[in-house]
């Protein structure tokens, strides 16, 4: 496996290969960014994942200062995944000036949910990204569904912008106890980290409300809102919305495969989130 650091080595590099098949992260890697490099691995000839903090999807009150960077334990765990290439570049290097050009997604689809309560969260997503797609230039490049709204707004900037790639999901990965995997759990207490699975838990009632054929949403939202809200928690969204746009679903999309669950809440300093397609 090879580590690299500036972009210009990275190209060097990537220049002998045709289809780099690409896995963001952040760093502090744990079993789901795994699994994303390993689906990853078979769809390029060249497996790369990428590590950079980015600062422009934290507002000032976030832990972009506290974030673990655990370069050298990410890089055992991803050789040991199979991965080829690990691009770790400085912030100097990736941000050499501020960055003063930046893409701006759809206010419909990025103002609402995690937008909502990290405004400018989605710009600097696509920012980054788009990026680092110019750096690798992949085939293809593959992205968790515990971060919903995320990858489908990079699917959607990649279909817009005309990217001559592929954008594909991984399946959420979870604990045996049902809790999405997430660089944030390591932030919980023992006593949170017991609790945390109330969230999955909370989310998998709405989805069997639905089932069941509840079609009174807002009764099922205040419902979740108030589980939490009632074992302590402090539940930004807790909502049933459509897989195709994240809107309010309407009458006629009730059927079989139209609807997702989301919900984002805090315990104690700890901000989770989760998803399930209904």
């Amino acid at each position: 496996m090879k580590l690299v650091h500036t972009i210009a080595e990275l190209r060097a590099h990537l220049a002998h290969f045709q289809r780099p098949a690409l896995v963001p992260t952040m760093g502090n890697l744990h079993e789901g960014h795994l699994a994303l490099v390993q689906q990853a691995k078979p769809l390029g000839d060249v497996a790369v994942a990428s590590i950079f903090v980015n600062r422009l999807q934290f507002a000032p009150h976030e832990d972009f200062d506290i974030y673990p960077r655990t370069l050298e334990a990410d890089c055992a765990k991803l050789q040991a995944a199979g991965c080829d290439v690990v691009f770790a570049p400085s912030e100097k290097e990736f941000y050499p000036e501020p960055q003063g050009y930046k893409v701006l997604p759809p206010p419909e689809l990025a103002d609402i949910l995690e937008g909502q309560f990290r405004p400018g969260f989605f710009t600097g997503v696509c920012t980054v990204v788009l990026k680092l797609f110019n750096a690798v230039q992949p085939g293809v490049a593959v992205f968790g569904k515990k971060d919903y709204q995320q990858q489908m707004i990079i699917r959607r900037m990649v279909r817009q912008m005309a990217l001559p790639m592929e954008i594909v999901t991984g399946e959420t990965q979870r604990a045996s106890d049902g809790l999405a995997l997430s660089s944030r759990n390591g932030y919980l207490s023992e006593t949170e980290r017991a609790e945390a699975v109330q969230l999955s838990r909370t989310l998998q009632g709405m989805v069997a409300a639905l089932k069941a054929g509840e079609h009174n949403i807002a009764a099922i939202e205040q419902h979740a809102m108030q589980t939490l809200t009632g074992r302590g928690w402090q539940p930004d969204y807790m909502t049933v919305r459509r897989r195709v746009d994240l809107q309010a679903p309407q009458a006629g999309d009730f059927g079989l495969d139209k609807l997702v669950v989301l919900g984002a809440a805090r315990l104690g300093t700890t901000r989770l989130i989760d998803n399930l397609e209904v």
